[in-house]
């Protein structure tokens, strides 16, 4: 407790009341004890993560999440051994992240038992939406009707207040005006819509309501906690209101509190931004997130397979810091979100960001835009299925496989815990219907589905989908059996010609030790091995002859054994 104690003096700056700080210790102190299942205390190879929405596959008159496990069961538990469960509380928008109650399951959903249910059969990743709630909350809702004790759980602020240094990661208002019960109207903080009212951390009551958010969620058997928008959760005018200091020791709060009531739990930032931002939510290596999304990923494989080179992926993958063991990377390509182009920013030269952004907009993506302090605006997420992504219109479908199967080989080979989101195992392409039913762009790789059409198409009713799960699951699967994936385990990253990606994940035991080739290009190239020496590929079980020019199709790859 002296941790948390610190944490919450260097925060409110010894200004947090007595009667709150013992309130809030003695929820802590009741969830430490009635938490008995103890949590996994560490990573290893055989952690892979699938992300889905928990009204995914829908039955009549069954709760989605009842539909959701036995699918589970069936079709995916010998793949993923934790599953991160998007937003499942009731919401008024953006797909579960305007949450109304914090403590109650969708009705769609089902409920608490549930979710009990299919953690029997899994290990669970929740969302903490902590940096806001909808404006249909009840909390909104006293705070409009100016119920006393609600009148700093949101930040409003004068109509004219200059706020054009706030980092913006949308072209919505930043203030949006409401109207309150006694007539006046205040204009509050609404960093990402109107619709998602930016929560007040300066408040203690709103600390002490988030706390017990938290504690109920690892009461409820979540393994890992992932916080939402976290890097604007502390906003101070004047400042770009990202990455402020107090934004950092809330969540070394959360942390402190995880570890003191269910130790073991795994808690991940999510902030798509630059890579040095990014990585700073690893505080000391000991004090912070355990994992950070690993953001940048996703949009440098797509323009390494899109431009047929790897030097760009080559260069930023030499220079990760892959140091210790207390934290690690939360790898993915594929999200409910688009691909941010912010994590690229830096890496990529601008140019080529605006021309993987033109040349992705001609083949039916979307792209979403953010408003910049100079009043222009840049693209800042590229809305599309990964699929759809890699590939053009007119592509057929075994280009297509080659080319997605390519960049999972690459993703479930990096260093840190493989996720895979629930539309890249399906094979999904872009939903441009449930574009115009939605209204918004983020809707092109969020369908969901009827469980008997899906399971038509996985059994044989649609030929790409089958082969992408089939092909994807085996994949995961194998990479599950290597201790060399193991995410503590160091890479290095070798001398290639551009359309070759050459990495060696070590092994303890040398003979684990993998050599990964991969041919991001669509002509047939020679690979020249670091070693002349036999190897055994473990993906097509053949021997390949290290003395000679290994030749690789077009977006061919190995993961060869010595």
């Amino acid at each position: 407790m002296d941790i948390i104690n610190s944490l919450i003096d260097k925060i409110y700056q010894n200004t947090f009341p007595m009667a709150a700080r013992e309130r809030l210790l003695s929820h802590v102190r009741a969830a430490r004890d009635a938490i008995k299942k103890p949590r996994k205390p560490h990573w290893d190879e055989k952690d892979v993560v699938l992300i889905t929405y928990a009204d995914q596959f829908r039955e009549p008159e069954a709760p989605t999440l009842a539909t959701f496990s036995r699918f589970y069961q069936q079709h995916l538990q010998s793949t993923f051994n934790l599953v991160h469960l998007l937003p499942f509380f009731p919401w008024s928008s953006d797909d579960g992240f305007s949450v109304i109650d914090y403590h109650q399951v969708n009705p769609i959903c089902g409920e608490w038992r549930n979710v009990a249910e299919l953690h029997t059969h899994t290990r669970l990743m929740f969302d903490f939406v902590c940096n806001h709630i909808s404006s249909r909350s009840a909390w909104f809702k006293h705070y409009l009707a100016c119920d006393p004790g609600w009148d700093d759980f949101f930040i409003s602020m004068p109509p004219g207040t200059d706020l054009s240094g706030v980092t913006r990661p949308r072209t919505s208002p930043l203030l949006t005006p409401f109207e309150r019960g006694d007539g006046s109207t205040h204009y509050i903080w609404t960093t990402f819509s109107a619709d998602q009212i930016d929560l007040n951390f300066a408040s203690p009551e709103v600390l002490i309501r988030m706390v017990d958010v938290l504690l109920e969620y690892l009461k409820k058997g979540a393994d890992y906690v992932r916080l939402d928008a976290v890097g604007y959760m502390w906003k101070t005018p004047g400042t770009r209101c990202i990455h402020l200091e107090n934004t950092h020791l809330l969540v070394k709060l959360f942390r402190a509190i995880a570890d003191v009531v269910a130790p073991g739990t795994v808690i991940i930032t999510e902030t798509n931004v630059p890579h040095q931002d990014n990585i700073s939510y690893f505080g000391n290596g000991q004090d912070e997130a355990q994992m950070v999304y690993q953001f940048s990923l996703p949009p440098l494989v797509l323009h390494a397979i899109h431009n047929g080179s790897a030097r760009a992926l080559r260069q930023w993958a030499a220079g990760l810091d892959l140091s210790g063991g207390s934290t690690t990377f939360f790898n993915f390509l594929a999200s409910h979100d688009g691909i941010g182009l912010n994590p690229a920013r830096g890496i990529l030269p601008e140019v080529e960001i605006v021309s993987l952004v033109r040349d992705l907009a001609l083949e039916g993506a979307l792209i979403s835009y953010k408003n910049n302090p100079d009043g222009t605006t840049s693209p800042y997420e590229i809305n599309v299925t990964y699929m759809d992504a890699l590939n053009k219109q007119n592509d057929d479908d075994d280009t297509r496989i080659r080319r997605f199967m390519l960049a999972h080989a690459i993703l479930l080979a990096f260093p840190g815990v493989p996720a895979i989101y629930i539309q890249s195992i399906l094979g999904s392409r872009n939903d441009q219907e449930g574009v115009k039913v939605a209204g918004h762009n983020r809707a092109i790789n969020r369908e969901k589905y009827a469980l008997s059409a899906i399971e038509k198409a996985l059994s044989g009713g649609d030929y790409l989908r089958q082969q992408i799960f089939n092909r994807l699951s085996a994949l995961i699967q194998l990479r599950t059996r290597q201790p060399a994936f193991h995410p503590d385990n160091p890479m290095e990253i070798l001398d290639s010609e551009n359309t070759l990606l050459l990495m060696r994940r070590y092994s303890p035991a040398e003979d684990n030790s993998l050599l990964c080739v991969f041919n991001l290009s669509g002509k047939s190239v020679n690979a020249t091995l670091p070693e002349a020496k036999r190897y055994r590929d473990i993906i097509e079980q053949k021997l390949v002859d290290g003395s000679q020019p290994v030749t690789l199709p077009p977006w061919h790859y190995l993961w060869l054994k010595g």
